[in-house]
Formats: C-alpha cells, structure tokens, sequence
C-alpha cells in the first residue's frame, strides 16, 4: 500500500470482519484504490450507514476521502476479486475487478455480513488495458437504481456512497470521473465458480463452495448432499429474484454469468431500465444487438447461467460423472418450475387474487396481450387497477390508458367475475379497500422512469446540478405511496422524452 494512502487513515469508521482475504490467495490479488485529485461527496447514505454500524459523523467528516479511495479505513484489507464469466454467451475465462475494490466486510447490526467495495477507483491486475475509472453518469444511475430497487422491496446491492475525483476519463468524449460505493451481501457470482473450474481447479470450487454455504446458506452444512443443495438453493433464489424483476418491468440489460450472484441479489445495474409501455420484446441496452436479454427473455436466461453454474458443481455433487449430471439437469429441470410458481404468484397479487384457479395464468396473460397490443404503460396499467379495486375510480379512467379504451371492457368483465368468486370476497366495500390496499403494495406508483433518470444524469454531468437526482432519490424511496406533490413523475415519457438505448459505462 503507497504511503500517500496511508497516510492519516481515519478511525473505526467501519467495523471491518473481513473474511474473503482468509481465502487462498488465487482468489483475488491484493490492491490499493489509486489516489484522485480533488474527491467531492455527493451523496453518503446515512440511513445504509447507521445500520450498517459504521460512524456517521466520521464518514460525513473524511468521506470524500474514504469513499475516492485516497484514505484507507482501518481494518480494510483492499483487493480486487478474481472471476471469469460468460458475456453475451462467450466465455471469458478471466475477467475480475477491473475497476472495483473490495475494501472488506461488516456486520450489520441484525448479524448480516455485508462487503463494502468502491467502484471506479483505478486499475487493478484485472483491469484489462481499461483505466479503472468510472464517469460520473453511470455512478449517479447505479445509486439511483439501486436504492430503488431496495425501495421496491427487490433484493438488489445497495448504495452506500457517491463522490467526484475532480479528474476526467476519456471514453467517447471527455467526462468528469467518480466513485461508487456498492453494499453487497457478497459480491460472488457465478463467473467466480467459472473461473476455478475453467482451469480444472476443483480445490478451488470446492473451497469456494464451502465458502458460499458458510456464508449465504449455513443451514445445507447438515444437508445429505450440501453442493446439490447449494445449487437447488442458488436457483430457487434466482427464480425468485426474476420473477420479481418482470413484476415491476425491469429489464437488467446484461444478465452475463458474471453479473449473476450466488447470494440473489441483483448487481451491476450499468445498461438497465424500467419498461414503459408493454412489450415482452423491449431492450435497452446499446450492446445487446440481437435481444438475447430482453425484457421476456430473463427467466430463460436465469436458467442458462444457473446451468453454467450447475457444471462448476458436477465433480462435488457425484464423483461418478453421469450420476452428478443427472443430479445437476433435475435441479435445473425444476428451475422453470421455481420461476413460474413465483412469477405467478406475483401476477395475481398484482390484480387483486388471493386464491388459485385454473383459469388466473389466463386471464393474466390475457391482460398481458391488451396491454402489448393496446401500447398501455406496464406500471400504470396496474396502479390504475389497483384504484379501480377500491371502486375509487371509474372504468374509463382505467381504460384511458389504452390507445382504444373500449378494448378493455371484456377483460375487465372477466377480472370482476374472477374477483366475485375469490376467497378474499365478502359483502362489505371494506373487502374492495382492502383488496385495493393489498395490490397497492405490490403495484408501484413511482418506478425509476428512464427520462427521468437521464435527466437527472444530464443535469450533473453537464452542469454539476444534483438537485433532479436528489428528487428522483426522494420519490423513489417512497415507491407505493401516493406523493401527489410528485404525481410528474408517475407518468411516462412524452414521445420527444424516451429513452431508446442505455450504455454500459465501462
């Protein structure tokens, strides 16, 4: 470590527990953030921090300086991880931290392990010819999308820190550099497991294996076969977590194997955005040519990389080959399974079903297709739904959302007959209220609207004004409630306001 960022190194701001250092050194190479000019804090998450445990006033005092990486904490132990990963379907048997550092791990105040890592902070082993910088775009987009998604209730990384360097980086023009500082339950993906097995490393899977089950699963430590049940718990999680994705209309943008965790929880938020009108083919992200990411092409992709992930596992699961692949295809088998339970699930909380028939997956998708075919708002198509539950709106309000508004009139006939016989049912309009309460809760208001987020980038990067991000921050924590002092941001873009393409940022 340079003795420039050594030097005054604060306190026990953080209460490091760090453990991933304990691993063999193959797991990672040790690495120092490279000091910046002239850090800036522009945002400190107190609310992440106090439960965290960390000292408040400590990170309010020196948190430029902590979170550009020019002041190490005490108790960190700086590194950068080693992964491999597949990318739009090539695999990349080395790709890692090429601009990330993990600076160590906490435990929160409930007993959870949590890494504390800052991304943008110069070049590591890793780094791949890149600078190791981030701009200070696509810093702002990942606190944004990340604290929403918290907000959301999704499991998601979360956002603890944001500075400026006061230096540049180049990329297809001149912008001012940043850092971000990222709270993850771990930043272990299933690129991790690749990058062992790619090289015929079974000590090293299986040691991160253990590792994994230690850290994320400790219950499997007693089960009859713990590596299969890793797995089978790995894909329960991940079917959950994109079920949870399409209930709210997110489109991750690059669902590589490298962007998959094995704790469930959504990471790397670069290219990503929120579907306004309907269209399970919708994509975003400038490098995704041919959609293979696309807004109803996630779940299978989850199954694709949890298979990639299944083939790390074979020589722990069964030492006889065949047997372990039999093992491993029936979990992955099952995955569809864990997805469509969840996803549907979620679908009739979204209209207001409590009960199960038939006929629910139907008359979902049916609402579905109107919507496509309709070019309805996916968010406000179903906060509407929820107002109509409630009797608290009319029909037409309903249906404004439609380009032909008639055309919702026999799906709407047949949400109410479903309703009629749904045990949740009464005869009381207190039952509608509470109907429409409950569907409220899993139907936002406010979702992080791509216009909105560009502009609030647009209005720091080009004139240092971070009051629309400071807004959008406020609104966003508060997703589910009405905020009629911010009813703007419900809406979706005008047609000169839609954002098409979103970048990665690397």
């Amino acid at each position: 470590m340079s003795s420039a960022l050594q030097k005054n190194r604060p306190g026990a701001a953080f209460p490091f527990d760090n453990s991933y250092v304990g691993l063999p050194p193959r797991f990672f190479a040790a690495q120092a953030p490279t000091a910046v000019a002239e850090p800036w804090l522009i945002k400190l998450n107190e609310a992440l921090a106090a439960e965290l445990g960390l000292d408040v006033e400590t990170l309010r005092r020196d948190g430029a300086a902590i979170f550009s990486g020019n002041l190490v904490p005490e108790g960190a132990e700086p590194l950068a991880m080693a992964y491999a990963g597949h990318q739009f379907g090539g695999f990349s048997p080395q790709l890692g931290d090429g601009r990330a550092i993990l600076l160590g791990e906490v435990v929160d105040r409930s007993g959870k392990r949590y890494d504390i890592q800052l991304k943008g902070t110069g070049p590591t082993p890793f780094s791949r010819r890149g600078d190791g910088r981030a701009a200070l775009g696509p810093v702002l987009r990942e606190y944004i999308i990340s604290e929403a998604m918290f907000a959301l209730g999704i499991p998601a990384t979360r956002a603890l820190a944001a500075v400026t360097t006061g230096e540049p980086v180049y990329r297809e023009k001149v912008l001012p550099g940043a850092v971000f500082t990222r709270v993850a339950a771990s930043h272990i993906r299933v690129g991790t497991f690749q990058y062992f097995a790619a090289r015929g490393d079974t000590d090293g899977v299986r040691a991160l294996a253990d590792y994994v089950i230690d850290r994320h699963y400790p219950a499997l430590k007693e089960a009859e076969t713990p590596y299969l049940a890793l797995f089978e718990a790995v894909c329960e999680r991940q079917a959950a977590l994109i079920a949870r994705w399409l209930h709210v209309g997110f489109i991750h943008g690059v669902m590589n194997t490298d962007n998959m965790t094995v704790s469930g929880e959504t990471i790397d938020f670069g290219p990503c955005a929120f579907m306004d009108a309907y269209d399970p083919a919708t994509v975003f992200s400038s490098i995704d040519q041919h959609g293979r990411y696309a807004y109803a092409n996630q779940p299978a992709i989850g199954r694709w990389n949890l298979a990639r992930l299944g083939e790390t596992l074979l020589p722990l699961i069964d030492a006889e080959p065949d047997g372990a692949v039999d093992k491993a295809n029936a979990v992955i088998k099952s995955y569809g399974e864990r997805f469509q339970a969840h996803w549907l699930v979620g679908m009739r909380e979204k209209i207001g079903i409590a009960g199960k028939e038939d006929g629910d997956l139907d008359l979902v998708q049916a609402l579905l297709t109107l919507m496509q075919t309709q070019g309805a708002d996916f968010t406000l198509t179903f906060r509407r739904l929820s107002d109509l539950a409630s009797d608290n709106a009319t029909e037409s309000e309903f249906a404004a959302g439609f380009r032909e508004p008639d055309a919702c009139g026999t799906w709407l006939a047949q949400w109410r007959e479903r309703l009629s016989r749904d045990p949740q049912t009464a005869t009381a309009t207190a039952t509608a209220t509470e109907r429409a309460i409950a569907m409220r809760r899993v139907n936002p208001a406010f979702i992080p609207r791509n216009h909105r987020v560009e502009q609030a980038i647009e209005a720091a990067v080009e004139n240092g004004d971070f009051s629309l991000f400071e807004s959008l921050l406020a609104v966003l924590s508060k997703p589910y409630n009405d905020q009629p002092g911010f009813a703007a941001y419900m809406q979706p873009p005008k047609p000169n306001e839609r954002v098409l393409a979103t970048f990665c940022g690397t």
